[in-house]
């Protein structure tokens, strides 16, 4: 692998401890995968923020870290910590989860990390051009920023994300290479996609058919009206859950389609018809729900507005929790969406996410919830029983506490 003089200089520890062993993680991935050589990227994303993941030994781990005086070199985001780091004792969460979650937060920002917490990084301000490498470990944000934007990145794990932040670099490999980034299975999509959450059904089919390849979609209908972020947003997260994509094209509306044949010659066809094995298979035999949760990947502005506009002047008969970016919940504070949210009984949720949050502590025992990537995960991450639906039909869930099959 050919290293600057800059970087020899890193692995060899001439810029401090905390440098050689952020340069040592990548040089040793880097060796793993052939990487020729190592390529700066413009932003990273850490991944390893929710306690409820790290434990202590990751905590112990961010300090010594922190204390060798590891200082962030390119702009940093984080992804969900494990609870609301402000109104954590209001929703719940046990005070002894909240001072270890705190410390995790507190060691982070002294690498110079500032607790953006969410897992749509490209909401809050972080967001790559076509064609920069960037390092980003958040599998839906990953997703997004490779297939959405266009930019590089492969599927980082926390530490190789932080060590790519501390250093500028990471190693040129997988998907930041050309030949790595066109599609090997073309999937004909021939139902229609009605909703956000049959975006999410058809990410859960491809994901398990497909595994880590790069799938091309044709589809036979769009949302009408555009923008596409949600529905793409959505369809990403679902595919990175249920199997391991990071990347995907789709004809006519993603970057690099536009730009060129992203399409192998000799890509393996799949046709998908129908959508209902994703629902059976997300869907527990559930009546009555305790929680309804949107926001995974975290809610828009406009995602808040829309449940706002839902449940105006109505009353909340099971816990509605809409979890966001702290920024987004400010502008859609001041836009009063979460005042009439709070009305009806709900609460737009900052820093967190209910998959890396300790759920369990909390009582509750059913969720309904529109993202397929939640749907897949919570069960056994959370112990919750799981409804899977399009929004509207978890709304009427938080409205009247049960769940209405659509006949």
């Amino acid at each position: 692998m050919h290293l600057t003089v800059e970087e020899r200089a890193m692995l060899a520890g001439e810029h401090g401890p905390a440098l050689q062993k952020a340069m040592e993680i990548i040089v040793a991935l880097g060796t793993i995968y052939g990487a020729a050589e190592l390529v700066p990227v413009t932003s990273v994303q850490v991944a390893g923020v929710s306690y409820k993941n790290l434990g202590q030994a990751g905590l112990d781990f961010l300090r010594e870290w922190a204390a060798q005086g590891a200082r962030v070199r390119v702009p940093t985001t984080l992804n969900p910590a494990g609870m609301d780091l402000r109104a954590w004792r209001e929703l719940g969460f046990p005070q002894t989860f909240a001072r270890q979650q705190l410390a995790v937060v507190e060691a982070y920002r002294a690498m110079g990390i500032s607790p953006t917490c969410s897992c749509t990084p490209y909401l809050v301000g972080n967001v790559p051009g076509f064609g920069e490498h960037v390092a980003w470990a958040e599998s839906s944000a990953v997703s997004f920023a490779n297939s959405v934007l266009g930019a590089r990145t492969n599927r980082e794990g926390g530490p190789s994300a932080l060590a790519a932040a501390l250093t500028g670099r990471t190693a040129a490999y997988g998907l930041h290479l050309d030949e790595n980034r066109r599609a090997r299975y073309m999937v004909d999509v021939r139902c229609p996609l009605r909703s956000g959450a049959d975006f999410g059904a058809l990410g859960y089919l491809v994901g398990k058919m497909v595994r880590n390849a790069v799938p091309y979609f044709r589809l036979s209908t769009l949302p009408s009206p555009p923008p596409l972020t949600l529905p793409l947003k959505t369809l990403g997260a679902a595919m990175a859950a249920s199997g391991a994509v990071a990347l995907y094209h789709v004809e006519g509306v993603t970057p690099e389609v536009q730009r060129g044949e992203m399409l192998a010659p000799d890509a393996e066809r799949v046709i998908i018809e129908d959508l209902s094995p994703a629902y059976a298979a997300l869907n527990a035999p559930v009546e009555q729900i305790d929680l309804v949760s949107i926001g995974c990947p975290h809610a828009s502005l406009d995602e808040i507005a829309e449940v706002a506009r839902a449940v105006d002047d109505r009353r909340l008969r099971a816990a509605l929790w809409i979890t966001t970016a702290r920024q987004i919940k400010d502008r859609a504070a001041e836009a009063g969406y979460v005042a009439t949210i709070e009305a009806a009984g709900g609460r737009v949720v900052a820093d967190t996410c209910l998959v890396v949050a300790p759920m369990d502590a909390l009582g509750f025992r059913t969720l309904a919830t529109n993202s397929a990537k939640m749907a897949f995960y919570t069960p056994s991450h959370s112990g919750l029983q799981v409804r899977f639906g399009p929004l509207e039909q978890c709304l009427d869930a938080a409205l009247t506490g049960r769940w209405k099959c659509e006949t």
